[in-house]
């Protein structure tokens, strides 16, 4: 709600859960583990407007396990739609297509419907960015994804 301070607050309870002992039991219907507190953190501090930390513990997530190894790519391109959407919000077009082509690539090689909403919802961050052939090149390419 606009509130870096208890988001914060809110964050660093969550991260509790990495105190928990090793078969600790949470009553089998809880499935969080705090792997995706790095991307979860980033993705608040990018609604919150605050870059700087957001892409800072985005590029702290893409470093973890799951997401370098590929072992989620849903994560990883939601991550990487994150990383774009700083690069539009910076008016940085170079960002922009650094981390909107490699989600683009997920999307595509995965037919993702997630991905593809993620990455219709990061053109409406494009603005005066689409003047930029590059970008608006990316623009056309996501344009054409499906997201069922």
């Amino acid at each position: 709600m606009g509130d870096l301070s208890a988001c914060e607050g809110a964050l660093d309870e969550a991260e509790r859960v990495r105190d928990l002992a090793a078969g600790s039991n949470n009553g089998g219907w809880l499935r969080f583990d705090g792997t995706r507190l790095a991307e979860e953190r980033g993705a608040r501090y990018v609604q919150l407007g605050r870059l700087d930390l957001a892409e800072q513990a985005l590029q702290s997530a893409l470093e973890q396990g799951a997401l370098a190894e590929g072992h989620s790519f849903r994560r990883r391109g939601a991550v990487l739609t994150d990383l774009a959407a700083i690069g539009a919000k910076r008016r940085d077009p170079d960002h922009v297509i650094a981390f909107g082509r490699e989600a683009l690539q997920l999307a595509q090689e995965t037919s993702s419907g997630y991905l593809a909403r993620r990455l219709h919802g990061l053109r409406a961050e494009f603005g005066s960015l689409s003047r930029d052939a590059r970008v608006a090149e990316l623009d056309a390419e996501i344009s054409a994804l499906t997201t069922t």
